[in-house]
């Protein structure tokens, strides 16, 4: 009998994978929409809601979730809470450079630190980690140096915002490879937004004594207010369904993905802001993207080189398997049965039938 409604079909992992990673790529991508809301209040005061409500957020999370003993392990581990202190203070830096440009009209700048980011971090695993640079990854370092160097001769100075959020960002990445194999992500991020709260507390303090809140006097905006309040949730949601879906998904998705961030970014200053975009810039930004093309290419190449490899090596395996010949099991052979035959447990033997007179035993059974 049939079911009248035929059981539905959970999604593959690798659909779910990449629908998170797009989602957070898509919420860091509209991240100057929300800052720009809260321009009123200040970068530092921003941070500093931002801070705690992120540690707000995440103690929550992990009481829903019931993971006091993750945190109290990260905690009872020296080695592991120090580079998470480490991160922490690295990120915060991040986040303030980062705000500080989108409300103070920078927001393309801000776009084109998180294009060479990945190059960055490239580079810094070259430096710190002794990982040799392969050739077109040396091809997309120097398109994107010629591009930054376009920017400091057009400009006059060098292009700070990109080089400080390219920078944290890819010394935030060599701090967590060193910490993310024996933390989860909402633990180090739990451990990350702790170790800075104490210094957010401090700040806010001073400033709500000298009754310069957005929550105090005259210019106080109960609207900025709600919008810090939700910073936490802002900030933890975009991390917590990257690191769900990141490990669902191939290197390779989100080495494209990840540029979906500051391409968002870039427009919404261009077309949103009206940000003035020169020539120079544009020439800059150019440079940029064919680096991140070359980039790509080579992720993508050396993806698929490793799996090519891996299916050799499998493929090696199963004729070397199906080559070597197969040792029969001990049977009624090594017992001296002459019809060398292996009894599998638990079935039955058919009866052999005997050809000699009534009484007299068969030739071979005697």
């Amino acid at each position: 009998m049939s079911t009248p409604f035929p059981p539905t079909r959970s999604p593959a992992p690798a659909t779910v994978g990449l629908t998170m990673v797009l989602g957070c790529y898509l919420l860091w991508g509209m991240f100057p929409l929300y800052f720009r809301l809260l321009a009123a209040a200040g970068s530092l005061e921003i941070i500093g809601h931002r801070i705690l409500w992120t540690l707000a957020t995440c103690l929550v999370t992990v009481a829903l979730l019931r993971h006091w003993g993750r945190l109290r392990a990260a905690l009872a581990m020296p080695r592991l809470a120090g580079s998470l202190v480490v991160s922490g203070v690295i990120i915060t830096l991040n986040w303030l450079i980062y705000v500080y440009g989108v409300n103070s009209g920078r927001t393309a700048d801000a776009a084109l630190g998180y294009f060479i980011n990945p190059l960055v971090t490239v580079a810094l695993a070259a430096l710190f980690l002794g990982e040799r640079l392969r050739r077109l990854q040396l091809v997309a370092l120097a398109l994107a140096g010629v591009g930054v160097l376009v920017l400091v001769v057009a400009q006059g100075t060098l292009p700070w915002v990109s080089l400080g959020l390219a920078g944290t960002f890819g010394l935030y990445g060599l701090a967590k490879k060193r910490s993310g194999a024996h933390v989860d992500a909402l633990t180090g991020l739990t451990v990350e937004s702790l170790a800075v709260a104490p210094l957010a507390a401090a700040y806010l303090g001073c400033l709500a004594a000298q009754g310069r809140t957005v929550f105090q006097g005259a210019q106080a905006s109960p609207s900025i207010g709600a919008l810090l309040l939700i910073a936490g949730p802002v900030t933890a949601v975009p991390l917590l369904l990257f690191a769900a879906g990141a490990r669902r998904v191939t290197l390779t998705t989100i080495g494209m993905v990840q540029y979906l961030g500051p391409i968002l970014q870039f427009l919404l200053a261009w077309l949103v802001f009206h940000e003035e975009i020169s020539g120079a810039r544009w020439a800059a930004m150019a440079l940029v993207w064919a680096a991140v093309a070359v980039f790509v290419i080579d992720l993508v190449a050396q993806i698929r080189s490793r799996d090519r490899f891996l299916a050799h090596v499998v493929q090696g395996r199963l004729r070397t398997l199906r080559a070597r010949p197969i040792a029969a099991a001990p049977g009624r052979a090594d017992r001296g049965d002459p019809r060398g035959e292996m009894e599998a447990p638990g079935v039955m033997r058919r009866p052999v039938p005997r050809h000699g007179p009534p009484g007299r035993g068969h030739a071979a059974d005697q």
